[in-house]
């Protein structure tokens, strides 16, 4: 833990910004502008709003069909295991090996983006799953099943951060909290649709056209990127001729002990924050916009050694065990995520059994409910988290902590340990299966606003080390799954279905009261941490300063 000295002012700690400017406005205030744009119109913050959400679109549309060539296999499971012999233990493992490349996969292929931009890695990485679809579509051997979940959750693993890394290029803090619940309901589309959509094409064209159909889309998506995705990566400092921040000799080779310089900067940003800031941004006329073909570039490689490059490799394992917040948010989204891969994974091979017989079709139907719960937790956490931190900001005198967020969690908390039970027991009891789908949905309606918070408290209180930190969160998240899948049919088998439900929704309470400590102490953990986080902020290619 680095010391904290008085030169470290704790008013205004990484993630604190002056979000209304009362004093301009009277009571109601004027938003200011987080992260502050700048002069170019070629900024993604000064984009127009319809550009901003093509892209944000686009993105969304790339969530839900990586989401669905990952998840729309559970109802294919019956027709496989009957005409390729395969067994469900093994049907289950090949889904245990996906989330595995799920949490290394950011890992690999995060830096790309990072180096070269958003662009190439959106294209590239739909191209390849539109090849993996195609190999889906003509599996035959067991062999086939390990590599396809592993090589299509390896690039799934994109996903689970450079969405989010394109939320903190265009959107402000005052907008994340609803596109962020608008991504978290989007891959539910993928999670839980597409296997609805799985089950009703198994029965009727096969299992195999589940595959082409995801092809087919895979290709759309393709396409679409190629020719309307715009590149968001940006660096302000090309305005003022400056190098990138970041790869400045000094500041690349600097070390913890540069208390002095650190010093200076955390002043001079306090002092920013507490001086008058413009709420609306004057854009530049003499600077030219791109045309569209500029803005179509293929990538927008950033200088800086390949040894710069490979940092963003390990940098995330340090970040996740040495920044708190960090650690404790990838806690509660894999917590959430692990709590729903073990529900679909045990509906799937379960409720295929006496007494509930079903089929495909009936098996997909059984998505239909996370679906519902989500989009409901959807609708209510976006609006909610980002109207309540407007409201807590003005009672602060327009000063924004990302920790006011946090409060949405919390209401939602009975939902998660309430769901999990009705639907575990009554899996055990063999309870009718509306009594399954309603709990189902309550749980789902738990834990969305959990997933959706979590990942924008660390986009707000770690903007600049947004990509590093979210790969530690989905690192976190899979590997929770992966474990989760692996012991599932060992540990029912020992003690049952109920008491395995019943621990994991203690589990997901435990964790989920953890909030409260975050809520209380979490700006002295960024006070604390303010040092390393500005550590790492410095070493990343172009972030945008906050």
């Amino acid at each position: 833990m680095f010391r904290v000295g008085d030169d470290i002012d704790q008013s205004w700690p990484p993630g604190t910004v002056r979000l209304e400017d009362l004093e301009k406005s009277g009571k109601r205030g004027e938003i200011i502008l987080q992260p502050r744009p700048s002069r170019d119109p070629n900024d993604p913050l000064n984009w127009p709003k319809w550009r901003k959400h093509l892209n944000f679109g686009l993105v969304s549309f790339y969530s839900v069909m990586v989401f669905a060539l990952i998840d729309a296999a559970t109802p294919t499971w019956s027709p496989m295991h009957r005409q390729l012999g395969f067994s469900y233990d093994i049907l289950n493992d090949s889904y245990a090996i996906g989330c595995g490349t799920l949490a290394i996969g950011a890992f690999m292929l995060i830096p790309f983006a990072l180096k070269f931009g958003r662009r190439p890695i959106y294209i590239v990485s739909s191209a390849l799953q539109f090849v993996i679809s195609v190999w889906s579509a003509k599996l035959q051997t067991v062999a086939d099943l390990m590599l396809i979940n592993a090589f299509s959750c390896l690039l799934g693993a994109l996903a689970e951060v450079i969405v989010q890394m394109t939320v903190a290029d265009i959107y402000f803090v005052h907008q994340r909290g609803l596109m962020n619940s608008f991504y978290v309901w989007s891959s539910n589309i993928g999670g839980s649709l597409a296997p609805l959509a799985a089950g009703y094409i198994t029965v009727s064209q096969g299992w195999r056209w589940v595959w082409w159909w995801i092809t087919i889309f895979f290709g759309l998506c393709f396409l679409a990127f190629v020719f309307f995705y715009e590149e968001t990566k940006y660096s302000q400092n090309t305005l003022d001729g400056a190098p990138p921040v970041g790869l400045q000799t000094s500041t690349v080779e600097m070390t913890f002990k540069k208390d002095d310089e650190e010093s200076k900067t955390t002043k001079s940003r306090a002092k920013a924050e507490e001086s008058p800031v413009e709420s609306t941004v004057s854009i530049d006329p003499t600077i030219p916009r791109k045309t569209y073909w500029q803005r179509l570039a293929f990538w927008s490689s950033s200088p800086g050694s390949w040894r710069y490059f490979a940092r963003h490799s390990y940098q995330p394992f340090i970040i996740l065990f040495t920044i708190p917040a960090v650690f404790f948010m990838s806690l509660v989204y894999g917590a959430m995520l692990a709590a729903s891969t073990v529900m679909v994974t045990t509906l799937s091979s379960w409720m295929a059994k006496d007494p509930y017989n079903f089929n495909s079709a009936q098996i997909g139907l059984m998505s239909l409910p996370p679906w519902i719960g989500t989009t409901l937790g959807a609708l209510i956490c976006g609006p909610l988290s980002d109207w309540l931190i407007l409201f807590l900001a003005k009672r602060k005198n327009g000063i924004y902590e990302p920790e006011m967020r946090l409060w949405v969690i919390v209401a939602f908390i009975p939902f998660v340990p309430a769901g999990l039970f009705m639907f575990g027991i009554g899996l055990n009891n063999g309870a009718p299966w509306p009594l399954l789908a309603v709990g189902y949905a309550i749980c789902s309606f738990g834990t969305m606003p959990a997933r959706s918070i979590a990942l924008t408290y660390i986009t707000d209180a770690y903007t600049e080390i947004v990509a590093d930190a979210l790969v530690g969160l989905t690192f976190t998240r899979n590997l929770l799954s992966t474990i989760f899948v692996f012991v599932a049919s060992p540990w029912i088998a020992n003690v049952g279905m109920k008491n395995v439900y019943i621990t994991i929704g203690i589990l997901e309470t435990a964790v989920l009261f953890g909030t409260f400590v975050f809520i209380f102490y979490g700006k002295k953990f960024r006070v604390k941490t303010t040092r390393r986080y500005r550590y790492y902020a410095e070493r990343q290619f172009e972030s945008r300063r906050v």
